[in-house]
Parts: structure tokens; sequence; C-alpha cells
């Protein structure tokens, strides 16, 4: 098997995460983020779509982690950001970081919202 490292340009790729922080360009934070392209700012949470639509026209799609587990979205949350174009995807944070991780290695326009992780999960 021949392993390769991924360029991810100027873009932030996940590094890490962990009980209450993600790890991006090798900096920790403790907070709900909001990552696109090579910048993370951060992120309010459900209450906070302004942030995300913000995203509208610079990303295709938005990942949104939503902590340990998967939790549905709030309806009208869902529906304001699909009217404003952009294609959103919930799943837990863990998934999300592997998932934008992949998509911006295919050079493909993601954004990514993250809630922390207050307990992993036990396989």
């Amino acid at each position: 098997m021949r392993l390769s490292e991924i360029d991810f340009g100027a873009a932030l790729a996940v590094d890490g995460y962990g009980p209450g922080f993600f790890r991006l360009g090798g900096q920790a934070y403790e907070a709900p983020l909001l990552v696109c392209g090579g910048q993370v700012t951060h992120w309010g949470g459900y209450d906070d779509a302004e942030s995300l639509l913000a995203l509208a026209g610079k990303a295709d799609v938005l990942l949104i982690g939503t902590g340990a587990q998967i939790a549905h979205l709030p309806d009208a949350f869902r529906a304001e950001l699909e009217r404003a174009g952009l294609g959103v995807e919930n799943m837990d944070s863990p998934a999300a970081c592997r998932t934008y991780n992949v998509l911006l290695s295919e050079q493909r326009r993601v954004a990514l919202a993250l809630l922390p992780v207050h307990e992993l999960a036990e396989n």
C-alpha cells in the first residue's frame, strides 16, 4: 500500500478532536466552530443561522456536527439554510470532521459547523 500526504492548500483540515475541543491547523479550539476554507470562527449553535447563511455561494455543502451523537436539526433552522442554497448534512461531530477532511481532500467547496463532543462514545 502506498501512502501519500494530502495537501489541503490554504484550507484547514481537522487534525483531531476530543472531549470539549477540536484541533485545526495545530491549534486547539474549545467552542462551537465554523470552518470554511482557511478560516475558523466561533459559531453560536442553532441560534446562529446568520453565520451559516453567509456561506451561501462559498460552499456547496455544509456539514453540521451535532456533538457526540447524531441529532435532528430544528426544522426551521434547516429550511432556512436550504432556502439559501446550502446543501446541509448533519451527523455526529466526529463523523462530520472525517467527512469534511475527505471532501476537502477532493477539493470540494465544503464548510463545517461543529458542536463540541463532551463525551466520546465507548465502542
